[in-house]
C-alpha cells in the first residue's frame, strides 16, 4: 500500500470511527439513562425493578426500528452510494438525541412523556440501523484485502468509544452532582451535548470520498430487482449466518454494559458509580483491543478468532457474576473488562467477516438486514430478559444460562460459514461484470 493510499484509508477510517462513536454515544446514552433514571422520570411505579423494565421496553423499541432502518438505508446505499446515507443517519440520530434532552417528564405532562420518548427512540433505532452497515462498508471497500480485518475493525471501536463517552459523561455528572440534581436536570446535559458532537462528525464525514468498489460496480450494473429481494432470494444463507453469528456478541454486550448497572444498584445495593466505573474502564480496554482482534483475524482467519470469543464468553458468563457478587469494586471492574475483551474477539473480525459474505451490489442491504434482524432477537430483549430472569428467580444463574444458549447458536452459525480471510472485494466486481455480460 502506497503512502497516498495509507493516507486515504486513514482518513476514511477516522471519519467512520468518529461518526460511529457519536451515533453509539447517542444510542448507549439512552441505555444508561434507562437503567439509571428513566424508570423514575417517565415510568414511575412503586417497584423500582418494574419501572426499569418499562424503561427497557422503550429501549427495546429502538431495536425494532433498526431492521427497518437497515432495509431503507441499505436499499438506497446500494443504489446511490454509502456516503450520502451515512450523513443522513448522523443527522437523524443527533437530532432525536438532542430532542430527548428537552423532553418533559411524566410529572409534567403525564402519559405524553413516555409516548414522546418512545417516538424519539424509534428515530434513534432507525438511524442506527442504517449507520452500522454503511460505516463498516465504506472502510471495508476502501481498504486492501490482506488487512481488511484490521481496517474494518476500527468502525467497530465506535461502539465501545460511544459507550465510553456516554458512561464517562454520566459518571462525571454522578460524581459532581447530588442524586436529586442529577434526577432533576443533570441527566439532560449529555443528551444536549450530542448536538455539538454531530456538527463535528458531519464536518469530518462530508470530506470522505465514496467507496471505490461501489463506484466500480455501479458503472457496470445495478440490481435488476430491489436489493432486499436479491438478498433473500440468492443470499439467504449469508443472512442466516450473519444473524446467528451476532447472537452471542449482541446479548453478551448488553448484559455486560446495561444489565450490570441494574444488578449492581438494585441487586447488590451498591452506588451507581461502581457499575458506571466498571463499564467505563472496561470500554476503554475494549476500544484498544478490538483492532488487535482484527489483526489476528487477518493472520489466522475470521472464524477461529470469532469462535474463541463465543466459547470464551460462554465460560465467562458464570465467572462474571461470581466476581460481581463479591461487591469488591476492583473485581467488578475486572469482571466487566475481561468480558468486554472476550466480546471484542467476536466484534473485531465481525465487520470484515460480514462484508465478505455478500456481493457488492447488494452488500449494504445484506449486511444491514442480517445484522439488524439479529438485534431484535438479541440486543433488543437482552436487558429485558436478564432483568426479568433475575426478578423471577432472584439469581443470576438463569442469566448466565441465557448467555450460554446464545453462544451455542453463534458457534453453530460460525461452523456453517466459510472462511473469508483475504478475499478480494475488487475481484468480485469483475466476477459480477462477467456474469452480467454473459
Amino acid at each position: 500500500m502506497t503512502t497516498q493510499n495509507r493516507g486515504s484509508i486513514a482518513k476514511v477510517v477516522s471519519a467512520s470511527l468518529i461518526g460511529t462513536t457519536i451515533e453509539w454515544y447517542d444510542f448507549f446514552l439512552y441505555t444508561s439513562a434507562a437503567a439509571l433514571v428513566f424508570g423514575k422520570l417517565f415510568f414511575p411505579t412503586n417497584d423500582p425493578l418494574t419501572g426499569t423494565l418499562l424503561a427497557f421496553l422503550t429501549y427495546a423499541v429502538g431495536f425494532l426500528a433498526r431492521p427497518i432502518g437497515g432495509l431503507v438505508f441499505g436499499h438506497f446505499g446500494d443504489r446511490v452510494g454509502r456516503k450520502k446515507l451515512l450523513v443522513l443517519s448522523l443527522l437523524l440520530m443527533g437530532g432525536s438525541t438532542c430532542a430527548m434532552g428537552i423532553l418533559p417528564t411524566y410529572a409534567s405532562v403525564g402519559v405524553l412523556a413516555p409516548i414522546l420518548l418512545t417516538l424519539l427512540r424509534l428515530v434513534q433505532g432507525f438511524a442506527l440501523g442504517g449507520e452500522w452497515g454503511g460505516a463498516v462498508l465504506i472502510v471495508s471497500e476502501h481498504g486492501d484485502d490482506k488487512r481488511r480485518g484490521f481496517w474494518a475493525s476500527w468502525p467497530q471501536c465506535g461502539a465501545p468509544g460511544g459507550n465510553l463517552l456516554a458512561t464517562a459523561v454520566l459518571a462525571i455528572l454522578a460524581a459532581t452532582q447530588s442524586d436529586e440534581a442529577f434526577l432533576s436536570w443533570g441527566w439532560r446535559v449529555p443528551f444536549l451535548l450530542s448536538g455539538v458532537l454531530v456538527v463535528i462528525g458531519l464536518w469530518i464525514r462530508l470530506a470522505v470520498s465514496e467507496s471505490p468498489v461501489f463506484l466500480a460496480a455501479q458503472e457496470k450494473s445495478k440490481p435488476e430487482h430491489a436489493p432486499v429481494v436479491e438478498v433473500f432470494r440468492n443470499h439467504w444463507r449469508a443472512v442466516l449466518i450473519t444473524i446467528g453469528s451476532r447472537m452471542a456478541e449482541n446479548v453478551s454486550y448488553y448484559v455486560i454494559t446495561a444489565f450490570i448497572l441494574v444488578y449492581v444498584t438494585t441487586g447488590l445495593s451498591l452506588p451507581k458509580s461502581v457499575g458506571l466505573n466498571a463499564v467505563l474502564i472496561g470500554s476503554a480496554v475494549h476500544f484498544l483491543t478490538i483492532p488487535l482482534w482484527g489483526i489476528l483475524s487477518d493472520r489466522i482467519g475470521r472464524r477461529p478468532v470469532y469462535l474463541f470469543g463465543a466459547i470464551g464468553m460462554a465460560l465467562w458468563s458464570f465467572a462474571f457474576f461470581a466476581m460481581l457478587n463479591t461487591k469488591n469494586p476492583g473485581l467488578i471492574i475486572l469482571a466487566a473488562t475481561i468480558g468486554l475483551v472476550l466480546h471484542g474477539a467476536m466484534y473485531g473480525p465481525q465487520a470484515a467477516f460480514f462484508s465478505e459474505q455478500f456481493p457488492t451490489r447488494v452488500r449494504y442491504t445484506g449486511l444491514s438486514v442480517g445484522g439488524q434482524l439479529s438485534s431484535i432477537a438479541a440486543g433488543a430483549v437482552a436487558p429485558l430478559i436478564a432483568v426479568a430472569l433475575f426478578k423471577e428467580f432472584g439469581s443470576t444463574v438463569p442469566v448466565s444460562l441465557y448467555v450460554v444458549s446464545m453462544c451455542v447458536l453463534t458457534v453453530i452459525a460460525l461452523l456453517a460459514a466459510r472462511e473469508t480471510k483475504g478475499e478480494s472485494l475488487h475481484s468480485e466486481v469483475l466476477t459480477e461484470r462477467t456474469h452480467v455480460s454473459a
